[in-house]
């Protein structure tokens, strides 16, 4: 970790503008999962201890900078209120004079969260003026949005222009895990890579290709790699623009002695209507019907092979894992992760993450991001814009 974190700096009686990610969902005014602001919790109490003020800032869903009522941040306020146990005010602006007296009415220790800041299409734009007006409610940056570093937005890296800028508890514990997994990771290594488009992790794969031990690919991704090998997958989820991405995969992992990839031998099929669910081998796909989960023996295979890993890294479901009976691949391998005998293990993107707490098993992992494509990113070796901002140590 070569970045300054909250340890580093003086915070007694600053104002700190806290880039957190709380882009979550609500159903019926419940939270689905609020996994990102539990783990965002240390930060703030860390800079409460100090005697900060603190404003913090988030994004939810993709407003497209217009006002979009239900993605409000006014019932993420209320929920971090609860897991704080004090008042957490919801203001209904970014920047301006609403934002400006509510910052000048705190006491330390108070906790305020501005609207969300994609109503405003600057955000995404990274406007310098808009990156200015945020940093002027402040003294200190801490960038605590693993899952947002990935993106050179104005909340992100445009408030670091103006401000002192740090890394919060959990940007660093994220940098750390991720950073010795991409740096130097502890052999055999393994990646699990599913989730639906190949597109979003084709450039991870043909890295990893060089230098993982064991890649193992389910999901939607693994449609692409069984066409490019010729065989019908009817009506299943493909990329067809991907195909020659998914050959140039297996041909860098035929030529390695020391590389075993595994792709599906035996898929979970349903016909349109969901009605008729079948496992058959990968070469028996009927017309019309789609694979939508791993077998029984692909994951076997998974699960011999993964036994004498060091260190995993596993993003994307490898079924439907929205629908059963489709999410009982990814179950499984939540399971076999979280007993291999001595493997460091790191978890990334949303679906994951929700996959080992569904499985019962997340205390058992080794670490849990909450960041899907910046996780990614930092496998491949690219340096994310939000932590390039950051102070060196």
């Amino acid at each position: 970790m070569h970045k300054q974190t909250i340890r580093d700096i003086d915070l007694t009686g600053k104002r700190v503008f806290l880039r957190v990610d709380y882009n979550v969902q609500f159903d019926d005014g419940q939270i689905l999962d609020d996994m990102r602001l539990r783990e965002s919790v240390p930060t703030i109490r860390a800079l409460q201890e100090a005697g900060a003020k603190i404003i913090a800032c988030s994004h939810r869903g993709r407003p497209a900078g217009r006002v979009v009522e239900e993605l409000r941040n006014a019932p993420v306020a209320e929920h971090l209120g609860k897991l704080l146990g004090q008042e957490v005010k919801a203001i209904r602006t970014c920047v301006g004079p609403e934002a400006e007296a509510a910052v000048a009415a705190m006491q330390p220790g108070d906790v305020i969260l501005l609207e969300n800041v994609r109503f405003h299409a600057e955000e995404e734009d990274n406007d310098p003026e808009f990156g200015r007006q945020l940093a002027s409610l402040a003294d200190i940056f801490v960038c605590d949005a693993f899952g947002t570093a990935h993106r050179a937005h104005a909340s992100v890296v445009g408030v670091a222009q103006h401000l002192p800028a740090v890394a919060g508890l959990l940007m660093e514990r994220e940098l750390e895990y991720l950073g010795k997994v991409a740096e130097e990771p502890k052999r055999p290594f393994a990646i699990i890579l599913g989730g639906a488009k190949i597109a979003d992790k084709i450039a991870i794969l043909e890295n990893l290709a060089h230098h993982a031990d064991l890649i193992c690919v389910g999901g939607g991704i693994a449609n692409t790699f069984l066409k490019a090998q010729g065989i019908d997958v009817g009506a299943s989820l493909v990329e067809n623009d991907r195909i020659d991405d998914a050959f140039e995969v297996m041909r860098i992992a035929a030529q390695r002695d020391d590389l075993r990839l595994i792709i599906p031998t035996d898929v979970v099929i349903a016909d349109p209507g969901g009605e008729r669910v079948n496992t058959v081998s990968v070469h028996r796909v009927p017309p019309g019907f789609r694979i939508l989960d791993i077998g029984r023996q692909t994951i076997e295979d998974m699960r011999e092979a993964l036994q004498d890993m060091n260190t995993v890294v596993w993003n994307g479901p490898l079924g439907f894992f929205e629908r059963e009976p489709f999410d009982r691949g990814t179950i499984e391998i939540a399971r076999i992760l979280a007993f291999l005998p001595h493997a460091i293990t790191v978890v990334g993107g949303g679906e994951t993450a929700a996959a080992v707490q569904r499985a019962g098993v997340a205390d058992r992992i080794s670490h849990v991001s909450t960041g899907g494509g910046a996780s990614l990113e930092m496998l491949q070796g690219i340096e994310l814009p939000g932590v390039a901002v950051l102070l060196d140590k």
